[in-house]
């Protein structure tokens, strides 16, 4: 089936946001020409947006899914509908299911899922077996079988030899070891970030210096092992002045942080509010401040959406006894964009969602040009509505934005010869 796009903006981050529209036919999978005016082909679909931008497909790394294991929160199926419905073309998917991804056979599983799909599914295998961050896997056979990257997922991994190892193994093969840093002698069992409010709550903290001795160790063993290390999910201020020097330094360290780290601090917990509990905790103003500084810089290379899809009874109960997670993956554009969008501009977000993302795991990046794959998101950054549980495509509800206006709408992607409207 032919697609024309009628009157869109063409995104590319070494531009300045274009102000021209162009036309833009697809055939076949194929773009098949971009001119001022297209008249469309019999048969063809004609899609045509109020102030539509077009850029790549977008790739988000912070994504947890259910299946195998824990279908009754999110399944492959689902996940991809909530990627497209945020304008994701593909999504890294962490390990930490139910059996753990640690061997090639469940990673060819996922990575088989992709041949009809506009969202494209990229397994991470599990650095330790089975999860439990005590002996290497199996990183060499994921790796040839399509794991583009390797973590203990949710688990940060608490081993510094275990890590040094990995390291070194992943060397051999130019792979990727990313983890969550977070020492878990320190954070105990904390239920936010320790500050003021924490005190003010009576709630036990999450110091931030749990993350920050994790993230040094790490980096020490990096420098070290001379291998790469993506750090996922940093929250404070003292893990952006690690990595700013790390980078400095010329190590090849990355980082990603969460989305509802830029937007928010540990003040909308102040009522209690379990869906803004979520880990890496929402930490302060000076936190959330060197966050966004770190990105507009480039310490940050990559925001995540740290999409955790949880069923209601680990969230309808109080405060203390709630899990840390939320739905993120369909909210990012438009809490970017209505909360942060004074920070940097709609260049620079596409950049850090769709381009250093790939450079970082390895990915071709798509372009928009004739005769390339069709690869695209084309969404509204003013369009506003409002996020009701009908517009949701996860199958978990636990997002604190639920009745919320926002700004900036995804309207369709194109990837793989499948068009999906939103």
């Amino acid at each position: 089936m032919d697609v024309l796009y009628k009157q869109i903006r063409i995104l590319s981050p070494d531009k300045k946001v274009p102000r021209k529209k162009v036309d833009l036919l697809i055939s076949n999978g194929i773009i098949k020409k971009i001119a001022d005016t297209i008249k469309a082909p019999k048969g063809a679909k004609v899609l045509e947006y109020a102030d539509a931008y077009c850029s790549i497909g977008w790739m988000d790394t912070g994504v947890h899914c259910g299946e195998p294991g824990f279908e009754h929160r999110e399944t492959l199926d689902t996940i991809r509908n909530a990627a497209a419905n945020g304008g994701f073309t593909s999504i890294v998917v962490a390990p930490d299911l139910h059996p753990v991804v640690d061997n090639k056979s469940q990673v060819a599983f996922l990575a088989s899922k992709n041949a009809s799909s506009a969202v494209r599914i990229l397994p991470v295998g599990s650095v330790s077996t089975a999860g439990k961050g005590e002996n290497i896997s199996e990183m060499m056979d994921m790796n040839e079988a399509g794991a583009v990257a390797f973590s203990d997922g949710n688990h940060s991994i608490q081993s510094g030899g275990l890590i040094q190892r990995a390291l070194h193994y992943a060397k051999s093969f130019e792979g990727l070891i990313c983890n969550q840093p977070n020492d878990a002698s320190v954070s105990g069992d904390g239920q936010m970030h320790e500050g003021e409010l924490s005190t003010m709550l009576g709630l036990p903290g999450l110091p931030s210096l749990a993350e920050e001795l994790m993230l040094k160790r790490d980096l020490d063993i990096c420098a070290y092992t001379e291998s790469r290390l993506h750090c996922e999910q940093v929250s404070s201020a003292g893990s952006v002045s690690l990595l700013k020097a790390a980078k400095k330094s010329g190590l090849q360290v990355s980082a990603s942080a969460p989305i509802m780290n830029l937007c928010f601090s540990d003040e909308a917990l102040s009522d209690f509010d379990v869906n803004y509990k979520v880990f890496p905790p929402l930490r302060s103003k000076k936190d959330q401040k060197a966050l966004l500084k770190g990105l507009t810089e480039g310490t940050i290379d990559i925001i995540s959406s740290n999409h955790q899809p949880l069923e209601e009874e680990l969230k309808k109960v109080e405060f203390p006894y709630a899990s840390f997670g939320a739905t993120g993956i369909e909210t990012l554009l438009p809490l970017a964009l209505t909360l942060c969008s004074d920070k940097f501009t709609l260049v620079d977000l596409i950049d850090k969602i769709a381009y250093r993302p790939r450079e970082i795991f390895g990915q071709e990046i798509p372009t928009i040009e004739e005769g390339a794959q069709a690869n695209i998101c084309v969404f509204s950054p003013s369009a506003e509505w409002t996020y009701e549980k009908q517009n949701v495509k996860s199958k978990s509800k636990n997002s604190p934005f639920l009745g919320k206006q926002l700004s900036g709408r995804v309207y369709s992607i194109y990837n793989n010869g499948v068009l999906v409207e939103n």
